[in-house]
């Protein structure tokens, strides 16, 4: 019988502190444990020994990108369950299928209402991917 009382697990790395301190709000809120990482750097690694539910991965971070945090972590086949939802300030429909061909489960562009956050986390941690509201995308 699964544990339904369990708290989603979820890492946040995103190097913009006004940004980061909304987040934190918003999964306080919901409910959900948090961590969150400041620079790309050492987030792969972060990954690969916490194992978290839910990654929400900004793209431009200080040392290495989200492009190459997404691609390290579906390298490794220990965190297949790892789930990755990218966030950027540059929606373009090319930046999303780039994303996504990364192994990103989601993509949200910055910057975005907290209830399509909430929605795409939802949808994520519910097991669905890519056919989420796509909250924020421009189809430039």
């Amino acid at each position: 019988m699964e544990d339904t009382s369990r708290k989603a697990e979820i890492l946040v790395v995103e190097d913009e502190d006004n940004i980061a301190i909304a987040l934190n709000y918003l999964l306080t809120r919901e409910g959900y444990s948090q961590t969150r990482i400041a620079t790309g750097e050492g987030a792969a690694d972060l990954i690969r020994s916490s194992k978290p539910d839910l990654v929400l991965l900004d793209v431009m971070l200080p040392a290495v990108s989200g492009y190459e945090i997404c691609q390290s972590v579906r390298a490794d086949p220990a965190c297949k369950d790892v789930r990755i939802l990218m966030m950027t300030a540059r929606g373009s429909a090319m930046e999303r299928r780039k994303g996504l061909a990364m192994g990103a489960d989601g993509f949200i562009s910055k910057p975005f209402e907290l209830k399509e956050l909430r929605e795409a986390v939802r949808t994520i941690l519910a097991g669905e991917s890519d056919d989420m509201p796509k909250a924020g995308i421009a189809d430039a």
